[in-house]
């Protein structure tokens, strides 16, 4: 009876990988409809070269910390916090957070992504690590924000404080969920670990 219910969720993580890389590929493609109906998106062949590297990295970076456990908790925790840092890349190469994505000052948000790979590393990518490292990427996220607004990062463009305070505010709620479902994974294994 085990076997036939591993076989059975052995299909569905599957299909659902399937779909996801379906997914990646879809999105991939949304740039290039939209520039059919639109002026507003012009992308070139490095755009699309960034975007499908961003795809990649974070797809493959999701199979491999997705294969360190059987929890789907914990994989729900890496996709969060993988859907976070792609964002957080994404809106800072495109856009800015810190006035335009020229701005020098948008790179400190890339000692967030320092210390949430670091951390990880450090962690050993075992779910009670991996939850304080996310809270730690929280805490970060808040820093370089106020770092922004103290400083005057972005002093020749006007900067608001809910330019920064909303993906702030976006970013650390992220970082924060990835962790709460992170430390439910590590509730979920102490059991199995206790029993054995």
């Amino acid at each position: 009876m085990a076997d036939v219910y591993e076989q059975g969720r052995g299909q569905r993580t599957r299909r659902l990988r399937i779909f996801a890389w379906a997914g990646a590929g879809a999105l991939m493609l949304l740039p290039l409809v939209a520039m059919r109906f639109t002026d507003e998106v012009k992308w070139d062949g490095a755009d699309f070269a960034f975007f499908g590297a961003l795809l990649l990295g974070v797809g493959c970076t999701y199979e491999l910390l997705a294969r360190k456990s059987g929890s789907a908790t914990y994989r729900a925790a890496v996709g969060v916090a993988l859907a976070g840092a792609f964002l957080l890349v994404w809106a800072n190469a495109a856009v800015g957070i810190i006035g335009s994505e020229d701005n020098d000052a948008n790179l400190m948000f890339g000692g967030v992504l320092a210390v949430g790979i670091i951390g990880a590393i450090i962690a050993r990518f075992q779910p009670a690590g991996m939850a304080r490292d996310l809270c730690a990427m929280a805490l970060a996220q808040v820093v370089v924000a106020l770092i922004a607004l103290i400083g005057g990062a972005g002093a020749g463009e006007p900067i608001r404080p809910n330019d920064l305070l909303l993906p702030t505010g976006f970013f650390a709620t992220l970082w924060l969920a990835s962790a709460l479902l992170f430390r439910r994974a590590a509730r979920e294994q102490k059991p199995t670990n206790a029993a054995a």
